[in-house]
Order: C-alpha cells, then sequence, then structure tokens
C-alpha cells in the first residue's frame, strides 16, 4: 500500500521543481533530496557526476501519476524510476503518508 520511489536529477533545482510538483499535487506526502556521486555507465562510456536523489514517500496507486510526472519535468533521457515496497512502518508515519496523498474533494 505505501512505496518509496527514487529518481536521479543532475541539478537541484530540476530536483525541487520535481519536489514540489509531487507535493503541490498531492501525489507524495514527503521527498527528501540527498547529494549523491553517481558512476554509471551510458552510450558504452563510464560517467562520474555529482547528482541528486529524490527519496518520494507515497501510495502506491499513485505510482502511474508520479511516473507520468517525473517524465514530464525530467531532463534525461532515460531516467531512474524505481519502485520499492514499504513492508512495515511505524503506523503513524504511515497513516500520515495517507493523509497527505489522499484526494481531498
Amino acid at each position: 500500500m505505501y512505496c518509496i520511489i527514487t529518481t536521479a536529477c543532475s541539478t537541484r533545482d530540476e530536483a525541487g521543481k520535481i519536489a514540489g510538483a509531487l507535493l503541490e499535487e498531492r501525489l507524495a506526502a514527503c521527498v527528501q533530496i540527498k547529494e549523491v556521486e553517481s558512476f554509471y555507465k551510458w552510450d558504452n562510456e563510464i560517467h562520474h557526476e555529482e547528482e541528486y536523489v529524490l527519496s518520494i514517500k507515497t501510495i502506491d496507486a499513485n505510482y502511474d501519476k508520479i511516473r507520468e510526472r517525473v517524465l514530464e519535468l525530467h531532463s534525461y533521457e532515460v531516467p531512474e524510476l524505481i519502485k520499492i515496497g514499504i513492508e512495515d512502518g511505524l503506523d503513524e508515519y504511515l497513516s500520515w503518508i495517507n493523509a497527505n496523498t489522499e484526494e481531498k474533494s
């Protein structure tokens, strides 16, 4: 029912733009942004760059909408988009996620 979705951006501004949109649209209850050092292979070349990883706390039902928004807002040709299920957690925290991601009429 609950999950963490991750993506990574090349700039802090882009990461903030995605985080803000997901929160504003109630698709996420919380988005953490962490600066990381990434090593990866792209077009048969090894790259080493600074990136900003977003950890998006949400409900499973929002994955498709989040995927859509990330693809609209992201500059990468193939952005990271990984959904990790939350098996268990503090009931109060999970309730908070739910309360901040449900649609309000």
